[in-house]
Parts: structure tokens; sequence; C-alpha cells
């Protein structure tokens, strides 16, 4: 069958009803997982990316041998320490070691923040972040601290208040 003239949904109502159908369908292995509003961001100005294809089309590529274990599981020894101390469990099982629960950690860039960026230890910390009259960017990262697979899981851009309301007073 040709894949060029199916198109598929990936809406929540379509995974909940034929999520367990389709992927066997197309050839894919495990459980479709639709992304969690668990994390994300209620102040993000504009769009969320989310980056869940990505990442099944590179645990796929493992799967079949077209790269290896430490081209995915390199993750850098600072990232590991952040995701082992302040990084939230997901509940989700690492796709690659399938030994560890992956962790979160969300980083914020942006003016007068470290040049690592901030590691938001709570919620409320985050949307502090989020509100600042400042512009930032923030990633979530998923981690495994096991076999030190990571993936970046969205992004989203927030604040900027300032340079909003000095727009909208120019108009």
């Amino acid at each position: 069958m040709a894949m060029s003239n199916t198109r598929l949904s990936i809406s929540h109502r379509y995974i909940e009803r034929y999520g367990q159908i389709y992927p066997r369908f197309l050839g894919l292995t495990g459980n479709v997982h639709v992304m969690t509003s668990q994390f994300r961001s209620t102040t993000a100005d504009g769009a969320v990316v989310e980056f869940g294809l990505v990442r099944r089309a590179l645990l796929e590529k493992l799967r079949r041998g077209l790269i290896q274990k430490d081209d995915v599981c390199d993750a850098h020894p600072e990232l590991l320490r952040a995701a082992k101390n302040l990084g939230r469990k997901t509940g989700e099982v690492c796709p690659v070691c399938e030994d560890a629960e992956l962790r979160e950690i969300t980083y914020v860039f942006g003016s007068r923040l470290p040049a690592g960026g901030a590691c938001p230890t709570s919620r409320a910390e985050l949307l502090q972040l989020e509100r600042r009259e400042d512009p930032v960017q923030c990633y979530a990262v998923e981690v495994c601290v096991q076999c030190s697979f990571h993936h970046l899981v969205r992004k989203w851009s927030a604040g900027g208040r300032k340079a909003r309301r000095q727009r909208q007073a120019g108009q």
C-alpha cells in the first residue's frame, strides 16, 4: 500500500479511537503516546512546538540499526546532573535502555538570566520566569540518567510583556 496517499490525523480523539490499530498497520512498534499538558506552559506567547514525531523517528532509526546507541545516549554531564537533581519524573520508561524512568528538565533563556539558562525547580518558579517583562525562550528536555538518552520534548516563547505593552501603546 502506498503511504503517500495515506493521511493520518493525530488528534487526541483519533488516537484514542484508532491508536492501537494504525501503529501496527504502519509497522510501528510500541504504544502511541499523546503529549500531555502536565508540564506545558500556560503563559506561552504563541505556539508550543512539540518534538514527539522527531523523537519517534529517531527511536525508529535506532531500532532499525541506522544509528548507534552512542548517537542518542550522549547527554552532557551537566544535563545529567540537572535532570538527576532538579528533573521531574515523567512516569515513562526510557525507550532506549528500558530500565530507568525518564526525567524532564526545563531550561529558560533570556536577557538578565545566567548564560547557561535557568532551571526552574517548581511550577511556580517556571510561571514567574515566564511572566517576566523581557521575552524568554523555554525548552523542556527529557533525560534518562542511567543511559544518558536525551531529547528535546517541547519549546515555547513567553514573557515580553513590556515589549507588548509598548507595541499596543504605539498603535
